[in-house]
């Protein structure tokens, strides 16, 4: 396949371990190497996003930023950094596969309000392909219904006119979006299995995407989840890329 780039949002002290973690899990469901897609960290105001030549495709992993930490003109140095390096992503002309926080800056940077009423706590969740879903490329193939994991404390209340809806969830949450016909993003965490989940709530056991006395109940529960179609979305966004 085409070269795949993994961008990861990850800073501060568990940050570089993080960033490992994530590469490691969107290789896995992407059915990839590490020769097929290269790791680049954006964990300083300082670090740009380097030269897209070459590049068939980006895979956004999560981060711990909200859009909703303040008020966009009071976000610091790195959150606005950030912002801006995923503004001058998704113009590339690169296709682009957000996880999670992307969602969120997706609808923010389009104008959409971005809240807290429908916050999932880290563990399965359910994704509905709505009719435009059915004829997206990446989820052609996909059951009309099915499971992920996901864990998060903001979410997206409306779709811009910019986006186009592909999947909701629970109670009509947003799950995943289009910019586009090149630029996707999932509320849940499509590169993640219950191993991987695991890693994740052990790096952000404080964070609050779960209340500690819940963790040994929701990581005996992931293996019970089957989250194939949700992994195969990673691994269709890669072929989607080797092909153009």
């Amino acid at each position: 396949m085409a070269q795949l780039l993994f961008l990861s949002l990850r800073n501060g002290e568990i940050g570089p371990q993080v960033a490992r973690a994530e590469y490691h899990d969107a290789l896995q469901s992407a059915g990839l190497d590490e020769v097929d897609m290269e790791l680049r960290v954006i964990d300083a105001p300082g670090v740009a996003l380097g030269p897209l030549d070459g590049v068939a495709g980006v895979i956004v992993g999560g981060s711990s930023l909200n859009v909703t930490n303040s008020e966009p003109e009071l976000y610091d140095d790195y959150q606005k950094h950030v912002h801006a390096v995923l503004a001058e992503l998704i113009e590339s002309g690169v296709p682009v596969f957000f996880v999670c926080f992307g969602l969120s800056w997706l609808v923010h940077q389009f104008g959409g309000n971005v809240g807290h009423d429908h916050a999932e706590d880290s563990g399965p969740t359910t994704v509905s392909v709505t009719d435009a879903g059915r004829e997206d490329v990446l989820l052609a193939g996909a059951p009309a219904e099915f499971t992920a994991l996901t864990g998060h404390t903001e979410n997206p209340q409306e779709v811009p006119e910019e986006l186009t809806l592909l999947a909701t969830g629970p109670d009509g949450l947003v799950q995943i979006v289009r910019y586009g016909d090149h630029v996707w993003a999932t509320q849940f965490h499509a590169e993640m299995d219950a191993d991987a989940m695991r890693t994740r709530m052990d790096f952000y056991y404080d964070y609050g995407y779960f209340a500690p006395e819940d963790y040994a109940r929701i990581v005996a529960d992931l293996p019970n989840h089957d989250v194939a179609a949700a992994n195969g979305l990673v691994r269709r966004f890669a072929e989607y890329c080797a092909a153009r």
